[in-house]
């Protein structure tokens, strides 16, 4: 598991995953679905892209965000 703390740590650490599954920019945006660009400002980690769109590029990753340290959610109730 991975620490992320700031739009910088995330780009880097997808730069990371991608670069070990040996893919390039042009290769994971066609497999997530966005633009070549996206991924550009994602690993530079411009902190205005959507969530949305990273979730996309997350799962194209084989990866998944969780989260710690907030109370957890039963069912599919939400606030």
């Amino acid at each position: 598991m991975i620490n992320i703390q700031s739009t910088q740590q995330l780009g880097q650490a997808l730069r990371t995953a991608r670069k070990q599954l040996g893919l390039t920019q042009s290769e994971l945006a066609l497999a997530a679905g966005v633009g070549v660009r996206f991924i550009v400002d994602l690993e530079a980690g411009k902190p205005t892209v959507r969530l949305e769109t990273v979730m996309r590029v997350i799962d194209a990753l084989g990866g998944q965000i969780m989260l710690d340290g907030l109370p957890s959610v039963t069912g599919d109730k939400m606030p």
